[in-house]
């Protein structure tokens, strides 16, 4: 058992443990437990339990964060040389479409997005704080390329509305497919992944560009 092994065990059962018991409801033997290791070996990867969770955040954040971070620079730099302002529908999509596409990219992806779902309405502040330390530069990069697309309109109404953006990106995310909770039958529980974020990014970029 190599210790790339040990490390990847404790970080998919930190993800998951974290995603259902919470942050703080989780204990560092319970995670060792699951993850079929020992505390010594938690001790030597990441040292305490704060290290762990932003290990946890930073193993799928750093990348979707790189990949949004590229495609609202390629939506910048294209505007640019068309001599044009940014569309503020490319910016979203730029935002939006690899977020979306999270939820199923890989193993445990959704049990880290519910985890992120649940930091940003539970009492613990310690995901939600390390989650926004970690996705801050994104939105300020997001929410200054939107003031370009959009000058018409005042950069804290624009704020507003990215924070409304958010929220719905928020809720797709962690409630898609339940429909039928809501007693209607929309003949789909488990919509089409790019028919959703299609749907999204329509809904919010109109939001978006509303007169004042």
């Amino acid at each position: 058992m190599t210790p790339f092994d040990t490390k990847t065990r404790l970080l998919d059962a930190a993800e998951s443990l974290f995603s259902n018991h919470g942050f703080a409801g989780t204990s560092m033997r319970t995670i060792t437990t699951m993850a079929n290791a020992n505390l010594a070996a938690a001790n030597y990867h990441f040292g305490h339990k704060e290290d762990l969770l932003r290990a946890v955040l930073e193993r799928r954040l750093l990348p979707l964060n790189q990949i949004r971070n590229q495609r609202i620079d390629k939506v910048i730099a294209d505007a640019a040389a068309a001599n044009r302002r940014p569309g503020a529908e490319d910016l979203l999509r730029a935002f939006i479409e690899p977020t979306m596409a999270l939820r199923h990219s890989e193993s445990g992806s959704t049990e880290f997005v519910l985890m992120i779902g649940r930091s940003l309405t539970a009492a613990d502040p310690a995901v939600r704080d390390r989650f926004l330390e970690l996705t801050r530069p994104l939105i300020k990069k997001l929410h200054q390329a939107l003031c370009l697309a959009l000058p018409q309109l005042p950069a804290e109404l624009l704020f507003t509305r990215l924070f409304f953006t958010m929220g719905a990106m928020g809720h797709c995310l962690c409630f898609a497919g339940i429909t039928h909770l809501f007693g209607i039958d929309t003949g789909c529980d488990h919509p089409n992944e790019d028919r959703l974020a299609q749907n999204l990014i329509s809904f919010v970029t109109s939001g978006l560009e509303a007169p004042c």
